[in-house]
């Protein structure tokens, strides 16, 4: 028998995503299979598919341009977090992204954004993901916690810091997904026991992803508080969102995948107020 359903909010949204110009598999990557090739053509392919889907549900998307040179720019997600005309923008981890930082601060400040860029490490939406209450604030391997001090400054809203302990897990869009305003689901196994319980008090009602479902990258996920884009192989969540009234649609994205990226990853929320107001 199904958990009981819940009443779901569809809201328009607009997103930034970059196509996968000039993608590469790097191998440096947990996600990363051995022996995995590149295929630009299947990465646009999925990427376009992705689009449309969102298209389909009448979101608006704007693009940001792929620079070459840059191979992960098509996980737009991580360049930084965007809420209500403010844009907190990322400090890569890596050396190999860092050129991304200058290609979202100039997107942001020719879109008449406040931009903020991020003095410490932290990787946008890939570890900070917004709530009607708050924003949910990863770290362990890729940002900083000085930078969810930041953010809070920044955006003049609470920022709950949480701590990711598995390093297939090293952003917490991998981890958890916000399905509307209050509601998330996530794979408990990556966070610390003391982050666990915080999630457990703040969200008693949240969706639980199994071993095999978190290991899909089922949770790397988005949602307009209706329709979740979720990883197809991630079925058991799938079921589980339909039981409690969300409309998974699901896409197949192997390519993107083993490049450590799945329809989250790709998708970067402009959010013209928060989800749930």
């Amino acid at each position: 028998m199904g958990e009981p359903a819940t009443e779901t909010h569809e809201e328009r949204r607009r997103v930034l995503m970059c196509p996968p110009e000039y993608y590469e598999i790097t191998g440096d990557n947990p996600w990363t299979p051995e022996g995995a090739e590149t295929d630009r053509d299947a990465a646009m392919s999925e990427w376009e598919l992705l689009r449309r889907t969102y298209e389909s549900f009448g979101h608006q998307i704007e693009v940001i341009e792929a620079r070459p040179g840059l191979t992960q720019m098509v996980f737009a997600a991580n360049g930084a977090l965007a809420i209500e005309g403010q844009a907190f923008v990322a400090r890569f981890h890596s050396e190999e992204r860092a050129g991304e930082r200058q290609a979202h601060q100039e997107w942001f400040r020719d879109a008449g954004y406040d931009v903020r860029l991020s003095e410490a490490t932290s990787e946008g939406e890939g570890d900070f993901l917004l709530t009607r209450r708050f924003v949910l604030a990863g770290t362990g391997f890729r940002t900083a916690q000085e930078a969810h001090f930041e953010a809070q400054q920044f955006f003049a809203r609470p920022v709950v810091s949480l701590q990711l302990i598995d390093e297939k897990f090293y952003h917490l869009d991998t981890a958890l997904c916000v399905l509307d305003g209050d509601t998330i689901a996530y794979y408990p196994k990556a966070f610390s026991a003391d982050s666990r319980r915080l999630l457990e008090r703040l969200f008693p009602d949240a969706i639980i992803a199994t071993d095999h479902d978190a290991h899909q990258l089922g949770l790397n996920s988005w949602s307009d508080g209706r329709h979740v884009v979720i990883h197809g192989p991630a079925e058991d969540l799938a079921q589980r969102l339909a039981d409690r009234g969300y409309e998974p649609v699901t896409i197949d994205m192997p390519q993107l995948q083993q490049g450590g990226g799945g329809p989250k990853c790709c998708t970067m929320g402009l959010y013209e107020q928060v989800p749930g107001h």
